[in-house]
């Protein structure tokens, strides 16, 4: 009898590790983003995005920031986003990011915003990313090689009124 308890409390504990590992969406990227969700566990610098290049905010790599984004037609992009059609009611904004050392670098964003990152006026092509359904620390990582640059500008669209976003080196 006291066997039987024993035995069914050891398969109910491997089905709740089995579930909650299965519902920890997070932890599916193929990439190892454990920085990246090591930062976004951390409480977010507060800042308005700009609606403009001359208005952006600079950001610092490996700090995690919450933009606050303005709706899409109140935003004069330095290119036009590379996602042609947004969704209804969508916001964006602007950031500067200043780059010292020429690399692969990560943004990530908490939603499955598009992120665009301009150099001297030429959006810079992503090399990847993945994003994940039912994860929001991070929800999606983009991959860019970016040159060292102090007039890099993030460019963010078709995103909610707010978004919580890092930018790291790649490892």
């Amino acid at each position: 009898m006291g066997g039987g308890f024993k035995t069914a409390g050891c398969a109910l504990a491997l089905f709740w590790s089995v579930g909650s590992s299965a519902a920890d969406a997070c932890g599916t990227f193929t990439w190892d983003v454990k920085h990246e969700r090591a930062l976004f566990a951390m409480q977010p610098h507060a800042l308005p995005a700009g609606r403009a290049p001359g208005s952006a905010p600079h950001l610092r790599a490996a700090e995690l920031y919450e933009l606050m984004l303005a709706p899409d037609a109140q935003v004069t992009f330095v290119v036009a986003p590379g996602r042609k059609t947004p969704k209804p009611d969508s916001h964006a904004g602007l950031a500067r990011i200043e780059i010292r050392k020429a690399g692969m670098y990560r943004v990530s964003v908490d939603q499955p915003a598009w992120v665009d990152i301009v150099a001297d006026g030429k959006a810079i092509g992503s090399k990847d990313f993945q994003g994940k359904r039912g994860c929001t620390a991070p929800h999606k990582v983009v991959e860019f090689v970016l040159p060292e640059s102090r007039n890099l500008v993030l460019q963010l669209s078709n995103a909610n009124e707010s978004a919580r976003v890092t930018l790291t080196p790649a490892p």
